[in-house]
């Protein structure tokens, strides 16, 4: 309690210092005159009276600053004294503040950027409540559970107070105000909002008396694009899919649901998903996981107790349930985190981002330390000063550790706002997916905290070794104007250290951004397998407009039909998954009928197409046939790739033979090329088109059915008459994903593009900053040794000697730094490995062209220097202190 009091005095004395001082002053004065006063009535004359008078108070000045120190808080006062006088130096030198601070910023900035992607996508929990304590269920490889599994759970289970499930991706069609709109949402428990402890922005979440009925929740981004913000939608009823909702709440902005990526816009109860998606397997079957489960563990309980229960649970289910169960024990993580497979992709190409920032920031910090070492050489003599009028070492090196902090706080206040800008663009990527993803990110928190504290340590890191050469001069030889950090004879200086560290980093850097921008190029040469020019693509689904698969094959191909038939259009065709769409159908086949014939069966990609589809996207007709003629009734026909064929039947001819996979058996009608299918970066898949009109009854596309059409002209020109021929079928029909195949694959070109973006921007910076290090460390000791020089060129140095000398030195430095650099970037360039396309992560042109070219960027940077050198007149360098 003393402690404290003293303490508050002492604030108190800090903020009222004025008037504290005026106070002491006078009270100092009355002191001193009266023992003026005693010193004369004892005799004294009033100069020796004044003079006993101090001896006895102890000094004035030495009783100022005592009762300076016990009256207010005396290392805040010399911070802010440092504070102030730090920032007078810096803003009497504003060339170099700025070029520290843009270092800085730089280097913070890509890493605040980075970071951003961090925060979003691995630290951010789910936007619910309390999100520590609503834990995601999960079985060992299997992250969706069963309806049979979900009831155990919520029955079994007490250390939850509640357990919901929710299905990740329901399509719809709204329709009411506006044209049709394609929309996506998440059926749910009836418990899920109250497990999530979600508090909406208007009305209420699902009552328990609902769980059949056709009620919605609204996301805030849809409940603000179709009504306007309007609060009194609750209540109302709007339509989905043809059947009327009542909305008994909107969610508040943020929500998107529990998934971190996926943009659910509004939310049903499980039981009323039907009337959606008539396809839920609500069963008994244990096999057919879809339903992904979170659990709120009930106040008091921990995950300790939580996993204890569960496997119990997973122990008496595997007894219970050998042939679905056995070997499958429960696994919990916090909600809201990526799928682990998607997650440690991720973190590897996150891992692979922060060093290469890192990389950055060291190479910027090796800039601005070099600034500062010129600084603390440029200050020897007033450092000298200082120790000689009684300063310590330590108050020299925390008055520049003061200076180095503040450029690492203007560098971190640059380094926000260069990745504002910069997660604005990169928010703007979207991926090659049909349906909604939310992979915004921003500069939340995290990011601040992060970047301030990143900007303290860049400050105290880049400031201590001037701070302690400076604050340490020899004192003879700076009160003589000498430069203690620049002795004659010493061949290494920290500057060249420094040098030498920011290319070798410059040659991972370089390294790095060479292999992804190999990797583009070589992304953009890979063969696709079909002809994106001159195509437009738009979707729709009858399915959600309440179609039988009867009429959706009907409508499909009128529409077919009617817009072959226009005016610039070539041929139309449909399918449920068009190329590079990052999604298909997959079972494994096998050769003939009858049952799976073992684990060796080639996993393929399942697509239905209808006739003309190889023709309009321009893919290879390599044998047989194309669809055309086949009925629903009649035996089921296929056409396969040559990947198909290769792993099924080797070099036999597949034409007229039956394969089998997913419970049905199909006759090989037809041989095509290779296509890509999902991603650019797949292997060779094996491939099945299977008639749309035959199979669109046993499994509808939950993601529609895409119209291509091959135009004689600029296909965006047709997309309006295209249109209008849907809805000259359907008014009420919603048209979505509209655009044309050449800005699908662009879009598919995501990770490539993204990788060689931003590893050639932070190699582009690094390069530069290293240049220009380099370039400041010769501009440096050539004004070192201007003396040197003159006397070099009055003894009979030619110009040309003289720059060879310059350029040597740099070169030398250079070649040291490539030395160290090219092993280290040949080790770390294994991190790429996962995200190159094309390339090996030891690509033989990328590591055989770096060091050559950036021989030549050091080249120029000493050559400027060297031609500066070379013309000093003699008799002016003669006259140089």
């Amino acid at each position: 309690m003393r402690r404290l009091r003293a303490l508050w005095m002492r604030l108190g004395g800090f903020l009222r210092k004025p008037q504290g001082d005026s106070d002491f002053e006078a009270e100092l004065a009355s002191h001193l005159a009266m023992h003026i006063e005693d010193g004369i009535r004892a005799g004294l004359t009033p100069e020796d009276a004044r003079r006993q008078a101090l001896i006895r108070l102890g000094g004035a000045e030495q009783t100022r600053q005592a009762y300076r120190e016990r009256r207010g808080l005396p290392w805040l006062e010399t911070l802010v004294h440092d504070l102030a006088y730090s920032l007078r130096r810096l803003a009497k030198h504003p060339a170099m503040t700025a070029i520290a601070v843009l270092s800085i910023g730089l280097g913070l900035g890509a890493n605040a950027t980075i970071f951003s992607m961090v925060s979003r996508f691995v630290l951010r929990p789910a936007p619910v409540g309390d999100p520590s304590t609503l834990l995601s269920v999960q079985r060992r490889g299997e992250t969706a559970l069963s309806w049979p599994l979900y009831n155990d759970l919520r029955e079994q289970v007490k250390s939850f107070s509640g357990v919901a499930g929710y299905y990740p991706l329901v399509p719809a069609s709204i329709a009411g105000r506006g044209e049709p709109e394609r929309v996506y949402g998440q059926a749910v428990s009836i418990n899920f909002f109250d497990a999530a402890e979600l508090r909406m922005t208007h009305g209420r979440g699902f009552a328990n008396s609902e769980e059949n009925q056709p009620v919605v929740v609204l996301g805030a981004g849809l409940w603000h694009r179709r009504f306007h913000d309007d609060p009194a939608m609750v209540g109302k009823t709007v339509t989905l899919s043809g059947h009327m909702f009542t909305v008994v709440g909107v969610a508040p902005a943020g929500f998107h649901g529990i998934d971190p990526i996926l943009d659910a816009q509004f939310w049903v109860p499980l039981g009323s998903a039907d009337r959606l998606v008539p396809s839920l397997p609500r069963g008994p079957d244990r096999n057919q996981g879809w339903l992904f489960v979170v659990g709120r563990l009930r106040p008091g309980a921990t995950p300790t107790q939580a996993a204890v229960e569960l496997n119990a649970l997973a122990e008496r289910l595997a007894r219970s349930y050998p042939n679905t169960d056995k070997d499958k024990p429960f696994i919990f993580v916090h909600s809201g985190l990526l799928p682990r497979e998607a997650q440690n992709g991720l973190l590897i190409f996150l891992t692979a981002l922060s060093v290469v920032a890192l990389l950055v920031l060291a190479i910027a910090g090796a800039n601005v330390a070099n600034l500062l070492f010129a600084q603390a050489s440029g200050r020897q003599r007033e450092m000298a000063v200082r120790l000689a009028l009684g300063a310590t070492h330590g108050r020299l090196q925390r008055q520049m550790l003061v200076e180095s902090v503040l450029l690492g706080l203007g560098g971190g206040v640059l380094g926000v706002l260069l990745s504002l800008w910069a997660t604005q663009t990169l928010s703007a990527i979207q991926l090659p997916v049909q349906f909604p993803v939310d992979m915004r990110i921003g500069v939340d928190w995290r990011v601040l905290l992060f970047s301030f504290g990143l900007s303290i340590l860049s400050g105290l890191l880049l400031g201590v070794a001037p701070a302690w050469a400076a604050a340490r001069p020899l004192l003879g030889s700076a009160l003589k104007g000498e430069d203690a950090l620049a002795r004659p004879g010493r061949r290494w200086t920290l500057r060249n250290l420094l040098t030498v560290a920011q290319i070798a980093m410059s040659v991972i850097l370089l390294s790095m951004t060479g292999l992804f921008l190999r990797s583009l190029q070589t992304a953009a040469s890979i063969d696709i397998g079909f002809r994106p020019q001159d195509l437009l693509s738009m979707s729709v689904d009858p399915r959600v407009h309440g179609y039988t698969p009867e009429r959706t094959v009907e409508f499909l191909n009128q529409l077919r039909e009617r817009v072959a038939a226009l005016p610039g259009a070539v041929s139309a065709a449909c399918t449920d998954y068009p190329p590079l769409s990052m999604a298909s159908n997959r079972a494994p086949f096998h050769f003939g009928g009858g049952p799976n014939s073992g684990k060796n069966d080639p996993v393929t990609n399942l697509i239905m197409v209808t006739p003309g589809y190889f023709e309009t996207l321009g893919i290879e007709r390599v044998a047989g046939r194309d669809f055309g003629g086949e009925t629903a009734s009649g035996a089921k026909i296929a056409v396969v790739n040559r990947a198909f064929v290769k792993r099924v039947f080797g070099d036999e001819n597949p034409i007229g033979q039956q394969v089998t996979g997913g419970g049905v058996t199909y006759q090989i009608v037809g041989v095509a090329g290779n296509v890509k299918t999902q991603t650019l970066g797949e292997d060779l898949t094996p491939v099945l088109y299977r008639s749309l009109q035959q199979n669109i009854g046993a499994r509808p596309s939950l993601l529609g059915y895409t119209l291509v059409v091959h135009t004689a002209g600029h296909p965006a020109a047709m997309s309006e008459a295209v249109r209008r021929q849907i809805y000259g079928l359907d008014r009420s029909m919603a048209v979505f994903n509209q655009e044309t195949m050449e800005e699908h694959v662009y879009s598919a070109f995501f990770l490539p593009r993204l990788a060689a973006m931003l590893f050639g921007v932070f190699g582009g910076i690094g390069l530069v900053l290293a240049t220009v290090g380099l370039y400041g460390v010769m501009s440096y000791a050539v004004s070192r040794r201007t003396r040197e020089i003159g006397i070099r060129m009055a003894m009979g140095a030619q110009p040309g000697t003289v720059e060879r000398l310059v350029l040597r030195q740099g070169l030398v430095l250079t070649l040291i730094a490539m030395v160290l650099g090219w092993p280290a970037a040949w080790m770390l360039s294994k991190l790429a490995a996962s995200f190159l396309y094309g390339i090996h992560p030891h690509d033989a042109l990328t590591f055989a062209v770096v060091p050559p070219f950036l021989a030549v960027i050091a080249l120029v940077a000493c050559w400027i220097p060297a031609r500066r050198a070379a013309s000093v007149e003699p008799m002016m360098a003669l006259r140089t202190e």
